[in-house]
């Protein structure tokens, strides 16, 4: 299982446990609980949200650093021959 589809599973399973946890809590009036299990399933999904953010960022930036590794054994390369 990769780790978009392990992190994504594992979110969907959070979320859906808070929900059901809202939704029993508001089934026995205690509203607050209920209140805060919903929030706690929004917070999950922006902290989701904010983790694939930070890891596509981070492959972006691996990306870059190996063409500027490549770039610069490149000009190493020139240098070594002249």
């Amino acid at each position: 299982m990769t780790s978009h589809a392990f992190s994504r599973a594992v979110t969907v399973f959070a979320i859906g446990f808070l929900l059901l946890d809202a939704a029993l809590f508001a089934l026995v009036s205690r509203f607050v609980w209920a209140a805060g299990c919903a929030v706690a399933a929004v917070l999950v999904v922006y902290g989701w949200r904010r983790y694939r953010r930070a890891m596509a960022e981070l492959a972006q930036a691996r990306k870059e650093m190996k063409l500027e590794a490549e770039s610069l054994r490149e000009l190493l390369e020139v240098h070594r021959r002249n």
